[in-house]
């Protein structure tokens, strides 16, 4: 599943694209045909990104509301596009440029109201920290009414919006907090270390448009885990200590930690 920089890239790059355009849009799976008709010709004035979260605003019409999920994926075309596959549920165009949307979990028109409540539900996004206040003391009052592991929790999109399964592993392991601590129990200084930590490791996959957590990333074409700590490297050796990575299952989702570097409390 993207995690939040690919999302902000996303918006960023439909920003570019779309905005200020009247758009064509149509769904050749089908799925979305009313939808598409509602937005078809519509000027688009801008995209926004919340978490894991797409919003398209439009000049009168509801809000396209995209979540990927683990499948959806976008492919855009700035030439003549292919045929799109059968399971392209949406197209967007202008004269320039085609983007196509297939497999996402969420593809929808939604109410101004609908909109405020999903991002009411979702907790803070620190790719949103910069100018907007309390996001940090939301993030440390979200982790105090949990007794769950902290590995869990930072994973619930209501505690802490964008994070998923790699940045959950790295930002655990460079604070040097180990996954299965209670989420309640962890010090005032680690929440603030791993919210400081979140904004950090983010920010740098937007400008990247990968996630690397190595000061270095390898140079040219590398293997994921190349570029990280802990993350898919089970029975490796620690890059920091040089004891061996740990594997475990926890949210239901795969989680890597260093048992020496991040001793359980």
């Amino acid at each position: 599943m993207p995690e939040g920089h690919s999302i902000y890239r996303y918006a960023a790059r439909h920003q570019q694209l779309l905005a200020g355009k009247e758009v064509a849009a149509a769904s050749p799976q089908g799925r979305f045909s009313g939808g598409a008709a509602r937005i078809n010709g519509r000027k688009l004035l801008d995209v926004e990104a919340h978490g894991k979260h797409l919003f398209y605003h439009w000049q009168r019409a509801e809000t396209l509301h995209i979540h990927l999920g683990l499948y959806g994926k976008f492919r855009t075309f700035k030439t003549e596009p292919p045929p799109p596959t059968p399971g392209t549920r949406l197209v967007l165009a202008t004269d320039a440029n085609t983007i196509y949307l297939a497999g996402p979990t969420v593809c929808e028109l939604i109410e101004p109201s609908r909109e405020e409540a999903i991002k009411a539900r979702l907790g803070p996004d620190p790719l949103q920290a910069n100018g907007v206040e309390h996001t940090a003391a939301r993030f440390a009052a979200n982790l105090e009414r949990r007794r769950i592991p902290i590995g869990a929790a930072i994973l619930d999109q209501s505690v802490i919006a964008g994070i998923g399964n790699i940045y959950r592993a790295e930002a655990l392991f460079l604070i040097g907090v180990n996954p299965n601590q209670p989420a309640n129990e962890v010090t005032t200084e680690q929440v603030v270390a791993l919210w400081e930590k979140s904004v950090e490791l983010l920010e740098r996959g937007v400008r990247e448009g990968k996630i690397s957590t190595l000061p270095r990333a390898p140079l040219g074409r590398s293997e994921e885990t190349d570029r990280l700590f802990v993350y898919k490297r089970d029975r490796f050796p620690c890059r920091q200590c040089g004891g061996v990575i740990s594997k475990g299952e926890m949210a239901n989702r795969s989680i890597w930690w260093c048992p020496t570097c991040q001793p359980l409390a």
